[in-house]
């Protein structure tokens, strides 16, 4: 019988502190600068690049100021309701929102815009590729556009080792290699491996390596 052990690998809290810039300066120094009355914000990039990280960050940035944000996305079922309370909007995975969603999003953008209160807005393509209305699309395009590029390797790298250690956790060049080669390399899908694979290894009380790696991803493909 294989030993299960505790949950682990807490995440820590969404930040601007807790993102890795990487090539995105310019998107955080504009975002840690919003105020009332600022234009709309787009951040566009592939799945993992770290567009939703960046609106909890926002949010959470709010809240440490005691104010309060409205979040919407295409996991929330229309009609929308404003809250006048707020002071920011955010709309994430803007690519993905139905004809109704979309018609609840452009009146949430029209109410924010009339209050003076700022919307950021995320999808997985630049707003001209929106597959939207055309009103909604435009909105979303005609304040400060940012594409919120992925970690590099070498950045990738240094950050999955530095959770690794800050977890107790010892990988070998090789086990990063194979990490690094053969899963999408934004940071949440990573640390999600590196919980996986230490977590595997204490059930199997076995060190870390590329052959114990095989075996979990073997193991999780033949259930």
């Amino acid at each position: 019988m294989r030993q299960i052990p505790l949950a682990i690998g807490i995440e820590a809290p969404r930040t601007f502190e807790t993102f890795v810039p990487g090539a995105n300066a310019l998107a955080i120094a504009h975002l840690e600068a919003l105020g009332a009355q600022a234009a709309p914000v787009y951040l566009w990039g592939g799945s993992g690049a770290g567009k939703t990280h960046l609106l909890e960050a926002l949010v959470h940035r709010l809240d440490e100021q005691g104010m309060r944000a409205g979040w919407f996305s295409a996991a929330d079922a229309a009609p929308w309701a404003f809250e006048d309370a707020w002071s920011l909007v955010v709309v994430d995975n803007a690519d993905a929102l139905d004809p109704e969603q979309q018609h609840a999003a452009f009146s949430v953008f029209v109410e924010a815009t009339t209050r003076g209160v700022p919307l950021v807005a995320a999808g997985r393509v630049p707003p001209v590729d929106l597959a939207v209305r055309e009103d909604l699309r435009t909105r979303l395009g005609w304040g400060h556009v940012f594409a919120v590029q992925p970690l590099g390797e070498a950045e990738a790298r240094a950050t999955l080792r530095r959770v690794a250690d800050q977890r107790g956790i010892f990988l070998s060049d090789d086990v990063m290699d194979y990490l690094l080669t053969r899963f999408a390399r934004d940071l949440k899908h990573l640390v999600v491996q590196l919980d996986r694979l230490d977590a595997f290894s204490l059930s199997t009380k076995r060190q870390i390596t590329v052959p114990l790696l095989k075996q979990m991803l073997a193991e999780e493909s033949g259930r």
